[in-house]
């Protein structure tokens, strides 16, 4: 099973050859997402990549970060547009709230400089629509960062059913249901700072509540699963359980895509007893369910039930955002699968129909693209 197009040669390798003498400088737009504190334990630890900066104009959040991970004053800055023109990195990896995910891309595409957002992509088809445009007049990637774009069961759930697995494999026939179940207690509740609480339950920079801070995990997935099949329909329903807590957000939401001979369900929560990110795929002759990252429980057609705990590493390129972002930066890798923009694009669209259909009370209609 063929995640990505990987490039022989072409303009990115060219491109990338000024940076193939030295360590690969890396930049951040952002702090005010909770995820960046991962993204930078993960990169300081490697010998091949620099931060080379970090654009936020919260000086707390300097001080903190500073502090955290012994970064000299002279890292942050307070523009995204004044630290690419001063540092000039190889790539940006975005840590801010989705609303301004849109700017970013805009000076990242000023310069010609690939970038890497936190998931979702965009609060709006129109944000969408705007980051799109852009990277194409510059000829820069836009790549979106899922936790579980880099699950070893997600690719094995989609080897088996597309018969890429091996032998036993395949025999699936069409899918027709789709389940992803992905949530957690809630973000104060499990403890998120100030910076990223305050826009995560901002329904403009946030788009929704849990919606879509976790419904984009389905629709990434199925949209995945579907070769970025647009869906007919969308319905959807939220509510707020603890409004004393995200008085103006919700913080659960049931989404079911109406898809050409298939269906799909997307579980979004801020109220669940554990943390949890679960896909489940009914196809004509069997199943195929992954549970959290490392487990895969499969009926094959004409088998009985199986679980797989032991599954092969994800080539070098896609086993992580840093590696990921470099290897599209450096023109090994082409962006695709649920990384791409197009897969994400029509997430967007998902997400956008089901926070007007819940506030409508009816099932949106997709137009044709």
């Amino acid at each position: 099973m063929e995640r990505r197009t990987v490039l022989m040669a072409g303009p990115a390798v060219l491109a990338a050859a000024g940076m193939a003498a030295g360590r690969f400088k890396l930049c951040l737009a952002g702090l005010t997402h909770g995820h960046a504190r991962g993204f930078l334990n993960a990169l300081v630890k490697r010998g091949d990549v620099e931060l080379a900066g970090i654009a936020e104009p919260d000086a707390e959040l300097h001080a903190r970060y500073g502090k955290l991970f012994s970064l000299k004053p002279e890292t942050f800055h307070t523009s995204v547009g004044a630290m690419l023109d001063r540092v000039k990195p190889d790539a940006v990896g975005a840590f801010s709230s989705t609303f301004d995910h849109l700017e970013v891309v805009r000076e990242c595409a000023k310069r010609r400089i690939p970038v890497m957002m936190e998931k979702p992509l965009a609060v709006s088809n129109e944000h969408a629509r705007a980051m799109r445009e852009a990277a194409e007049r510059a000829g820069i990637a836009v790549v979106v960062n899922y936790e579980t774009t880099w699950y070893r069961s997600h690719a094995l759930l989609k080897a088996e059913v597309e018969g890429a697995a091996g032998p036993g494999a395949g025999g699936f026939g069409k899918i027709r249901k789709m389940v992803a179940m992905d949530g957690h207690q809630g973000p104060k509740e499990i403890g998120v700072g100030p910076e990223f609480l305050g826009w995560l339950t901002d329904p403009v920079k946030n788009g929704a509540g849990a919606l879509f801070d976790f419904g984009c995990y389905g629709a990434n997935l199925m949209t995945w699963m579907l070769g970025n099949q647009r869906p007919e329909a969308v319905t959807a329903r939220v509510q707020t359980c603890k409004p004393h807590i995200y008085a103006k957000v919700d913080d659960e939401a049931t989404v079911v895509v109406d898809y050409a001979g298939a269906q799909g369900i997307i579980q979004a929560s801020w109220n669940w007893p554990f943390n949890r990110k679960d896909f489940e795929v009914y196809a004509e002759n069997g199943y195929a369910h992954a549970i959290g990252g490392n487990k895969l429980r499969l009926r094959r057609p004409k088998g009985q039930e199986s679980e797989v705990t032991e599954m092969a590493e994800l080539p070098v390129d896609e086993r992580d955002p840093v590696s990921y972002l470099m290897a599209v930066a450096q023109g090994r890798v082409k962006a695709g699968g649920l990384s791409s923009l197009e897969n994400n694009m029509i997430a967007t669209e998902i997400l956008v129909a089901a926070r007007e259909s819940a506030r409508s009370g009816r099932t949106v209609v997709l137009r044709r693209a």
